[in-house]
């Protein structure tokens, strides 16, 4: 079924039918003295997104967009990871395969960014949010065709999210100031992958004039 001409930003963008979805801002993947900082990461291209991911969490609750809170969520001793998946973990760069314990504390989202009651909240057990959850259920059931991406990192589960989201039929979205990555040139090679083959790439600042009606 071929949908209604989305070839300019504001039409991909409409919040009747987009959901924003933020990825992975987790204390884990965050905070100092948590596991990523614990292995080295350097955090502070993440952290300094986190302005950014709270002006479009205003805004989308102030536009009435629908919000999911996407959660990285480790069964606790690795119950939800494969062989290959958990050696890959032991080796990836700057993490750990403790990462995001379900119901320690470094699974918490970051105070800046809690999810309010009634908002959307996915546990992934994967890089991408559609792996194993019920998330195009939901969307689908609300009638959602476009997804902003935002969060960490960029060039995995945000991309990884991205990417199923594409090839399972929504229109996909990503603001490059409000994601980020340990290494920002994969972060920008996320962004032109992006611009060439799967979607729109935008700012906050874009996104904020277009729902408020400034372009």
């Amino acid at each position: 079924m071929i949908t209604k001409n989305f070839n300019d930003l504001a039409t991909l963008i409409d919040p009747s039918h987009t959901a924003i979805l933020i990825i992975d801002m987790q204390k884990d993947l965050v905070y100092d003295e948590f596991l990523c900082d614990l292995a080295g990461r350097d955090l502070t291209a993440t952290r300094s997104v986190i302005p950014n991911l709270r002006q479009l969490l205003s805004l989308a609750r102030e536009k009435n967009v629908m919000i999911c809170h996407v959660g990285f969520w480790t069964l606790p001793e690795n119950r939800s990871d494969s062989g290959a998946w958990l050696l890959q973990r032991k080796k990836s760069t700057y993490s750990s395969d403790k990462l995001c314990i379900a119901g320690s504390e470094g699974a918490e989202f970051i105070e800046e960014l809690k999810p309010n009651p009634g908002e959307l909240i996915i546990h992934k057990h994967r890089y991408s949010a559609f792996k194993g959850t019920n998330l195009d259920m939901v969307l689908r059931s609300q009638g959602i065709k476009t997804i902003i991406a935002s969060g960490v990192s960029t060039n995995v589960c945000v991309e990884s999210t991205l990417r199923d989201a594409f090839e399972t039929g929504y229109h996909v979205c990503i603001p490059s100031d409000a994601t980020a990555s340990w290494d920002m040139s994969l972060h920008e090679a996320t962004l032109a992958t992006i611009r060439h083959r799967f979607g729109a790439v935008t700012t906050t600042n874009e996104i904020d004039n277009i729902w408020n009606g400034k372009t």
